[in-house]
């Protein structure tokens, strides 16, 4: 019997979904990963700044943060980031330093496997 998804919005439970349809079809954890944190109550959501992500990551990473990307903090090297969502200031600090902000359903698209994909938290 499937897990019951206990959320509201209904492009969350598509996305949730799909991640775990994905990882099922391709035969890889990360994505069943993922669409767990992101199964969890918002207050148990990830959020991570960039200054957090500039520590933990290298030149040319691709990270997947279940939650959301704050503002605080700066880049110095190009990452790709793919995340539930971004405050604006996030965004922009994202452009200015060279960096791909994407959905996480873009980054799954794009990657199914899911190779070379970190999950920050």
């Amino acid at each position: 019997m499937a897990r019951e998804i206990k959320k509201t919005n209904p492009n969350l439970i598509a996305l949730i979904k799909n991640l775990r349809k994905q990882s099922y079809d391709e035969e890889v954890a990360i994505w069943k990963e993922v669409a767990i944190k992101l199964e969890k109550s918002c207050r148990s959501q990830a959020e991570v700044s960039l200054g957090h992500i500039n520590k933990n990551t290298a030149d040319g990473e691709t990270i997947v943060v279940p939650g959301k990307v704050l503002s605080d903090g700066n880049l110095d090297h190009k990452v790709t980031v793919a995340a539930l969502g971004f405050t604006k200031n996030a965004e922009a600090k994202l452009a200015k330093a060279g960096c791909e902000a994407i959905s996480i359903a873009k980054l799954a698209e794009d990657n199914p496997k899911g190779s070379n994909v970190k999950i920050m938290l």
